[in-house]
């Protein structure tokens, strides 16, 4: 028999969705594109996000394209946390961007072990644009909308906004993003993410490069506590419930990449550093693989 999530990896599961959830985009300003720029944009449009989008199309004054990436990992954890169910997963991605600014993608979750397997569809429609003369200075918005398989309405919504900063050479970077949940119920997340963008070799067509990044997760969240109450003729044990707004999880990402101008390929490690709230303990640092592999279509191409 599959196992059904718990309420409570339910409400883990919200959390740890918006980790991996983005939608953005940017201005551009240059005339030729680099040979890396397709590697910069695929680290943006990854399911995890990332803050590299802007960098990849520096070589278009405008530009409106679809962006297909579908992403393997050899585990699942919820907000670093272990299951106990050792499952793969799937996350195939469908974006278009524009360079208005807006874009839209589409993406959803296959776990190998869950009933449905398919566990959500989500929509998301954004804003990304970018401040200053060296444009330096990042900024998003994000409306995200959750369709989950099996009915499940807790968190259905979430609206996010996000600020960055990196340096001239947008090799090293640090965001900051605040998100609210909501659905039948309501939570909010801050999460923030450093990151470096290293070259380790470049030929004519294509480019290999190390990605490093740091991410923190601080999320609302309700635990449930069993606590012994004696103050009555037949001790028993009840149930309290208790919201706290905490460290939940610090993931470290490792990953390589193989680039060319339409190609993107990504193996990678990453590690979970998971925090203990209220009556946790010795909670184990976890880790998984990640492999990805996407394409981008280039809607303004002109063909023969």
């Amino acid at each position: 028999m599959k196992p059904h999530r718990a309420i409570l990896n339910k409400r883990l599961l919200a959390v740890w969705l918006l980790l991996f959830t983005v939608a953005t985009s940017v201005d551009l300003y240059a005339q030729e594109p680099e040979e890396d720029e397709i590697d910069l944009l695929l680290d943006e449009l990854f399911f995890n996000e990332q803050q590299f989008i802007d960098d990849i199309l520096n070589a278009f004054n405008t530009y409106n394209f679809i962006y297909v990436n579908t992403s393997f990992y050899n585990n699942t954890f919820f907000s670093g946390r272990d299951s106990g169910i050792d499952q793969f997963s799937i996350v195939p991605q469908v974006s278009y961007y524009n360079s208005s600014g807006f874009n839209v993608s589409v993406s959803g979750i296959l776990y190998e072990t869950f009933e449905p397997n398919w566990d959500y569809t989500n929509v998301s429609v954004g804003y990304f644009n970018t401040m200053g003369k060296d444009k330096r200075v990042t900024y998003n918005a994000e409306y995200t909308r959750f369709f989950y398989a099996d009915g499940w309405d807790t968190f259905t919504n979430s609206l996010s906004l996000g600020v960055g900063l990196r340096t001239k050479k947008r090799n090293l970077g640090t965001t900051l993003g605040i998100s609210y949940l909501f659905g039948t119920d309501g939570s909010f997340q801050i999460s923030s993410r450093t990151y470096a963008n290293i070259t380790i070799a470049r030929q004519k067509k294509s480019v290999v490069k190390f990605r490093p990044k740091i991410n923190f997760l601080i999320a609302q969240q309700t635990i449930a506590l069993e606590q012994l109450n004696a103050q009555v003729t037949e001790p028993s044990t009840e149930i309290i419930y208790d919201d706290i707004f905490d460290l939940l999880n610090t993931q470290i990402n490792l990953p390589f990449s193989i680039s060319t101008k339409s190609w993107d390929f990504e193996a990678g490690y990453n590690i979970n550093l998971p925090s203990p709230v209220k009556s946790e303990t010795d909670l184990k640092t976890t880790g998984f693989f990640n492999l990805s592999v996407g394409y981008l279509l280039d809607l303004d191409k002109k063909t023969l």
